[in-house]
């Protein structure tokens, strides 16, 4: 089966394929679409589903009917109130979310920063958070939330691994005593938040 995948990143979309391995994962650059819609949600599901709608129309008008999924995911720090949360992608800091007027943060960058802002704080409790939604049609749709628990390093030059990418240098794994970076492909698709919701769905599918 063909599964639209409402991304744009690739490292997504082969963790994904990893997991649904009996499906054709493709996502919207594969077909020349253009697809960046505004992510207006305030969870992780409401922008899940935005992206999940918004794929749908696009692959309609061109007369496909396949099935589509959209995640949303991200950092929630909880010495932080939560963030970054749904603008993990797009953080600068409170009250700094998005890139208008101005270069937006790289990976490095947006993790310096929440270094930063935690600082010496002792509670470095944090998780991935990914909401993934298989959708049909516009109402017709499963959900499913899963986590990755974990602790914020305590400093940059903590930071460990070349794998994985976005927060993973600095989400440390007490249990298995490394980052989530230095998972290999197998150990993070089977643990991690998007590869826990992905296994959930695979379910729905068959697979």
């Amino acid at each position: 089966m063909t599964i639209w995948f409402a991304t744009g990143n690739a490292h997504k979309k082969a963790e994904l394929a990893a997991v649904l391995q009996e499906h054709e994962i493709r996502i919207p650059a594969d077909a020349g679409i253009e697809f960046d819609p505004e992510e207006t949600g305030a969870t992780f599901l409401e922008n899940a589903l935005i992206k999940a709608r918004a794929l749908y129309r696009l692959t309609a008008e061109k007369g496909l009917a396949d099935p589509i999924i959209a995640d949303d995911s991200g950092l929630c720090v909880d010495a932080l109130g939560g963030r970054p949360g749904i603008y993990s992608a797009r953080y600068q800091g409170v009250g700094r979310y998005g890139s208008e007027g101005g270069k937006k943060p790289d990976a490095a960058e947006r993790n310096a920063l929440l270094l930063r802002e935690l600082g010496d704080n002792p509670n470095r409790k944090a998780r991935f958070v990914c909401a993934m939604v298989l959708l049909f049609s516009e109402d017709r749709f499963f959900a499913v939330q899963e986590t990755l628990e974990g602790e914020i390093i305590s400093r940059a030059e903590g930071k460990r691994g070349g794998g994985g990418f976005g927060y993973d240098p600095i989400l440390w794994l007490p249990e298995l005593g490394r980052t989530v970076a230095e998972l290999s492909e197998e150990e993070k698709n089977r643990i991690s938040h998007r590869g826990k919701a992905a296994m959930a769905l695979a379910k729905l599918l068959g697979g």
